[in-house]
C-alpha cells in the first residue's frame, strides 16, 4: 500500500519562551542548518545562542501567533487535509523540528498498512538545510524502526510550469488594483559554504551569480540557481519587464560566516532611499506562511521600508492552502500513487 508524508518545517509549541528555546535547539543543532563541528556548534548553540536568542525570538512569535496555533501548522494541516480529500492514498503531515515528528508521521502511516511512502519536502527549492537535512532524518527513522518501508521523495518542484503558474497567479492576484513599482523574490538566505558543497563537480560554482545560469549537472542541488530560475521563470509568466524584479535573500545570521547576497533588508531599504515608493515582496522559498514571511517581511522589512521614505510595502502571502496549488499537489500525488515518482 502506498502512503505520503508531507514535511514542513515546523514551530515552537507555543510562543513561550522556553518552547521557543527547545525548538531553536533542535533546530539549530542540526548539522546540516550550522554545519561545523559538533563541538564548536554545541558550544555556539548551547552556549551562546540560546542565552539570548530565545526571548527575542519568542517576542516575534507572539506577534504572529493566531488562535488556533502557529501560522505554519494550521496552514500545513489545511493544506494536508485539502490534499487527503483529493487523492487515493493516506497522507501524514509531519515536520522537520517539533511536532508532528516525521516519527509520528511514519507511525501513523505504518498502522495505516503502507509499505511504499512518498515523502514531499514543502519547499519548492532544494537546500542542505531544508529538503536534505528532511530526507536524511527520513531514512534514518526508516532504516531503525520501519525497515520494510520503501522511500521515494518528490523532486523539487521549483522550475515545474504547475508550480509557477500557482505562484505567478498567486502574485498577480495579490497585486491586483495596487501600483507597485518593483517585484522583490525573497528567498530564505543560506550560508556561501553551503551552496559550494553542495556542487556535485567541485567546480561549477562560482559564487558570482553567472554560474547559475550555465548549464551544469550541478544545478540539480544548487539553492541559488533553484531560487534565481525561480523568478526567472514567474516573471516570464508574469510577462515582467527586465529591471522591474530582483532576487534578493533574507534571514541571514552573521555569525555564521558570509551569506547569499544581496541581502532582502538592505536591499528594501535601499529601494525607499532612492525614491521607490510601493514595493512587492513574495518569498518563494515557503510554501506556508510563517515567522520569516509574517514578521521578518510582513511587519519589520514593512515597517523599514516606511521608515526609509517608502509609502507601502505590499506583501504576497504564499501559497498555503490555494486551491490551485492543492489541486496541483493532489495530481503530483495521484501519479505517483497510481505509478512512480522519479527522483
Amino acid at each position: 500500500m502506498k502512503g505520503v508524508l508531507l514535511v514542513n518545517l515546523g514551530s515552537p509549541e507555543s510562543p513561550e519562551n522556553q518552547d521557543v528555546k527547545n525548538y531553536l535547539d533542535q533546530f539549530l543543532m542540526d548539522g546540516r542548518v550550522i554545519d561545523l563541528p559538533k563541538w564548536f556548534r554545541t558550544f555556539l548553540v548551547k552556549g551562546i545562542i540560546l542565552n539570548t536568542r530565545p526571548k527575542k525570538s519568542a517576542e516575534a512569535y507572539k506577534k504572529i501567533w493566531w488562535k488556533e496555533g502557529s501560522p505554519l501548522i494550521v496552514l500545513s494541516k489545511k493544506l494536508m487535509n485539502k490534499v487527503q480529500k483529493k487523492v487515493s492514498v493516506p497522507i501524514a503531515l509531519a515536520m522537520r523540528y517539533g511536532n508532528p515528528s516525521i516519527k509520528n508521521g511514519l507511525e501513523l502511516l505504518n498502522k495505516q498498512g503502507v509499505k511504499q511512502v512518498l515523502v514531499v519536502p514543502l519547499y519548492p527549492q532544494f537546500a542542505m538545510a531544508t529538503t536534505e537535512t528532511i530526507l536524511v532524518l527520513a531514512e534514518k527513522l526508516r532504516a531503525k524502526f520501519f525497515p520494510h518501508m520503501e522511500f521515494t521523495s518528490l523532486p523539487s518542484f521549483y522550475n515545474h510550469p504547475d508550480y509557477i503558474r500557482v505562484l505567478g497567479n498567486s502574485i498577480q492576484e495579490a497585486l491586483q488594483g495596487k501600483n507597485w513599482e518593483h517585484l522583490l523574490f525573497s528567498y530564505h538566505g543560506v550560508p556561501e559554504r553551503h551552496i559550494i558543497k553542495s556542487d556535485i563537480t567541485k567546480s561549477h560554482c562560482k559564487m558570482d551569480g553567472k554560474c547559475c545560469f550555465s548549464e551544469s549537472p550541478a544545478h540539480k542541488y544548487c539553492y541559488r540557481h533553484q531560487c534565481e530560475i525561480t523568478s526567472v521563470k514567474v516573471a516570464e509568466y508574469l510577462e515582467l519587464k527586465e529591471g522591474t524584479y530582483s532576487t534578493t535573500f533574507q534571514s541571514r545570521v552573521s555569525i555564521l560566516g558570509s551569506w547569499l547576497k544581496p541581502y532582502t533588508d538592505k536591499t528594501v531599504s535601499s529601494f525607499a532611499k532612492t525614491g521607490i515608493k510601493e514595493l512587492a515582496i513574495t518569498t518563494p522559498a515557503f510554501v506556508s506562511d510563517c515567522l520569516e514571511t509574517l514578521e521578518e517581511i510582513g511587519m519589520e522589512a514593512a515597517e523599514d521600508f516606511e521608515e526609509k521614505g517608502g509609502n507601502k510595502l505590499h506583501v504576497i502571502p504564499c501559497i498555503n492552502d490555494r486551491d490551485d496549488w492543492v489541486q496541483v499537489l493532489s495530481r503530483w500525488i495521484d501519479e505517483w500513487a497510481l505509478t512512480s515518482v522519479e527522483t
